[in-house]
């Protein structure tokens, strides 16, 4: 069981990625997702990742607030196409 505080930083240390400000900033970055996308079916995710991203969010569990910022986040390139906010 994960007792840390649901953070991104401490969300990228739980999936196993770098979890500095310049890490998660460039991985959101370099990773946006297409709008038809839903977070846990990202290419870039091993099987453990999409694992736990889509537990979370299924199990609305204290994570689900942190995964669903950063699925906002990677999907805001998107978002900004379809609404015109280029």
């Amino acid at each position: 069981m994960n007792t840390a505080e649901p953070t991104m930083t401490n969300l990228f240390l739980q999936l196993g990625l770098d979890a500095d400000e310049a890490a998660i900033a460039n991985f959101i970055r370099t990773r946006q997702l297409p709008a038809d996308v839903h977070i846990a079916d990202a290419l870039y995710w091993n099987d453990a990742q999409r694992q736990f991203v889509a537990e979370q969010i299924k199990a609305d569990a204290p994570w689900a607030i942190v995964v669903d910022q950063l699925n906002e986040s990677l999907h805001e390139d998107a978002v900004k196409a379809q609404t015109g906010l280029d």
